[in-house]
């Protein structure tokens, strides 16, 4: 078989959380001047703090949430890449959770419906989140307008101007697209001020929408980096482990790309969680980012900001520095300066190891992947690409076959100019 799909019946029917299968306690938020937690109460849906801190391991999902999974193209499938198999000598089996399938053709949907129905429930007038590449805008943008709520996304600059098909994808959902800075808080007035050709940068555009989010009576939601985010998209990890079970292998390795980390962790943790209860950890957890940008292999695991300023918590996390602004790659959900808490404790405890990829190298194997297996991945996804030739060459060096899944998080069809430009396509 090639394709492995669950019935819409069989989808799971709780979201999983890893904090209670933990080898210790996750570092709590640092507040120091006693005025981020309260912000974060009056900006964060209130259901939403109460699951970020949630020691159950599995939390149902609500009745609206799970009707609307099943419009947007919930259950995923999981696809084998037989040819791209073959390209690389047939050492390796490859099966990829297609999370592009859904809607908005990104992963990102599996949490943007849980924050907004928990938003629409604390009676906000609107909600507001960042976006880099466009893909959390996307989600967020059709969430609110399934929930019949307003949707204020601040893009980063960068990739406001680079891609704006996801600003129309937006749009087309009734959302108002901001570039950020932007001139709607007094935050992004400042630094325009200063520098009117700021490229912008996701934790900026964070301290944004959260800002804009408290002086206008809305409510703030996060796009990955906190537990909860990462939480409500272990939809697909679940539905990955019953899968798995139907294709008879049991993967060896499971990786995926990593921006804030959720999209990675939200495939590898049901899995995780299994071998972590009975403490005996057999497969390899390999977590890809950008080279650019590279927090997971030069950063330092130390408490930081989320956002850039200051609005918000600082969290332990590996870090580059709330204040880096990227240079404008085109893989523009890679661009945060930070990793999840709970996958850089995962990382720092070497349970999860990690690889930087530079844009160049990544882009050429998203053209060859494209070229041989027939599908345009995200330029976020293509980065977790040179990580199969790397398993492939081990196997055939130690003579065993190896099985490894990947979270294809996201397609490429609205990348198409930037893969152009990158790869100089006429």
């Amino acid at each position: 078989m090639i394709r492995y799909d669950l019935k819409q019946s069989e989808m799971p029917r709780k979201w999983y959380n890893i904090i209670p299968d933990l080898p210790e306690e996750v570092p709590m938020p640092l507040d120091e001047n006693g005025e981020a937690m309260e912000l974060l109460k009056r900006a964060v849906p209130s259901k939403i703090l109460e699951h970020e801190f949630s020691h159950e391991r599995y939390i149902d999902i609500p009745e609206p949430v799970y009707e609307k999974y099943m419009m947007v193209g919930r259950p995923t499938p999981i696809i084998r890449a037989k040819k791209f198999e073959e390209y690389l000598g047939n050492n390796i089996k490859i099966y990829m959770k297609m999370e592009s399938y859904t809607y908005t053709g990104s992963h990102k949907i599996n949490s943007a419906l849980a924050h907004v129905y928990y938003a629409k429930q604390d009676n906000a007038d609107f909600v507001s989140s960042e976006t880099g590449a466009g893909q959390w805008g996307a989600a967020v943008s059709l969430a609110a307008a399934l929930n019949n709520i307003k949707a204020h996304i601040f893009m980063v600059r960068t990739s406001y101007y680079a891609k704006p098909y996801r600003k129309f994808q937006m749009e087309m959902y009734g959302a108002d697209v901001h570039p950020s800075p932007s001139d709607f808080t007094a935050y992004g007035k400042e630094l325009l001020k200063k520098d009117p050709e700021n490229p912008g940068s996701l934790g900026i555009a964070i301290s944004d929408a959260m800002k804009y989010a408290l002086e206008n009576n809305g409510k703030y939601i996060a796009g990955s980096v906190i537990n909860a985010d990462i939480l409500y998209k272990t939809i697909a990890g679940q539905e990955a482990l019953l899968q798995m079970k139907m294709t008879g292998d049991d993967p060896d390795y499971i990786i995926g790309v990593v921006g804030g980390g959720s999209n990675y962790a939200a495939l590898a943790f049901p899995f995780l969680g299994e071998e972590l209860r009975e403490n005996n950890i057999r497969r390899k957890y390999i977590a890809a980012g950008s080279l650019e940008v590279p927090k997971m292999t030069r950063g330092v695991y130390k408490y930081d900001f989320a956002d850039t300023a200051g609005v918000l918590p600082m969290l332990k996390m590996y870090t580059i520095g709330a204040d880096f602004i990227p240079p404008p790659v085109f893989a523009g959900g890679l661009r945060y300066h930070a990793v999840a808490p709970l996958l850089s404790l995962l990382m720092h405890r070497g349970i999860v190891s990690s690889r930087d990829y530079s844009q160049e190298e990544s882009f050429k194997y998203a053209q060859l992947f494209s070229k041989i297996e027939g599908y345009i991945p995200a330029p976020e996804t293509s980065h977790a690409l040179p990580i199969l030739k790397e398993i492939a060459d081990e196997a055939e060096r130690t003579h065993e076959k190896k099985t490894v899944l990947v979270s294809f998080s996201g397609h490429g069809l609205l990348d198409l100019a930037n893969y152009a430009d990158a790869l100089g396509l006429k």
